[in-house]
């Protein structure tokens, strides 16, 4: 009995030993990138038709934010205007319980 606990001992910690070892990753070798060659190309003059087209883009953003302004500014009064006739319903109704 005692040779076999001494055994299984032995086995044991040979198992975890065994187990436990971590090998190191071999190491990555990254080749050097290749030179590049970079060509710059000038960019092409700028065309009159090109800025007119952008100052018309620009004169309809200032016509679509002012139509927008507009809407909101409807948009409000036409709340108040329900604000204002709920309460009158509201008041009409309070006057005819009495």
């Amino acid at each position: 009995m005692k040779k076999s606990l001494v055994l299984a001992t032995l086995f044991a910690a040979v198992a975890l030993a065994a187990c436990s070892k971590t090998e190191a990753p071999a190491p990555v070798v990254v080749p050097a990138p290749a030179p590049t060659t970079t060509v710059v190309v000038p960019a092409p003059a700028p065309d009159a038709g090109a800025a007119a087209a952008a100052g018309a883009a620009n004169n309809a953003a200032a016509s679509a934010n002012s139509a927008a302004g507009s809407a909101a500014m409807s948009a409000g009064a036409a709340n108040n205007a329900a604000g204002s006739a709920a309460m009158s319903a509201t008041d009409a109704a309070s006057a005819a319980k009495k």
